[in-house]
């Protein structure tokens, strides 16, 4: 039998730590693994080379830095190392390709937005267009929800 793999997806939001934090306590609870994923989107300085590479460069760092507070908060949490991924494309059709290459992914876990933009591109995505489904179940964790509450259902 093989152990479930929760895939995260890491950004900027704030949201994201409440995916996160569900994600951690699903794979702590059931044997499962963690898998963080954050998507740098290429520059469009096809002029400026230097510009472009600088700012690849700058993106990957914060990538990076990012995929190590999220890997050391479900470590905190759990115990567990997660495993993380860094792509470079559009979120979706990156997220997409990922999940048609990597199938030991069981579970994709996003966290909605309570903000008045809407719930966040991915999950839009996921909410709207039925031709872009994904061929695994989706989590999505109601932003608004407390630690204790997202323990308590994980």
């Amino acid at each position: 039998m093989k152990r479930r793999k929760f895939l995260v997806f890491v950004d900027n939001s704030p949201e994201h730590k409440k995916a996160l934090r569900y994600a951690a306590r699903r794979a702590q609870h059931t044997g499962g693994i963690v898998s963080l994923m954050t998507v740098v989107i290429p520059g469009d300085f096809q002029h400026w080379r230097s510009v472009e590479d600088a700012m690849r460069e700058e993106a990957m760092e914060d990538a990076e830095r990012m995929l190590h507070e999220a890997a050391g908060e479900v470590n905190q949490l759990t115990g567990l190392i997660p495993e993380v991924i860094i792509c470079e494309g559009k979120p979706h059709d990156v997220l997409m390709a990922l999940l048609k290459e990597d199938n030991e992914i069981s579970i994709l876990v996003l966290a909605a937005s309570i903000g008045r933009e809407g719930p966040g591109p991915l999950v839009s995505l996921v909410a709207q267009q039925a031709q872009l489904a994904y061929p695994i179940p989706v989590t999505i964790v109601p932003g608004g929800l407390s630690d204790e509450a997202i323990d308590a259902l994980a």
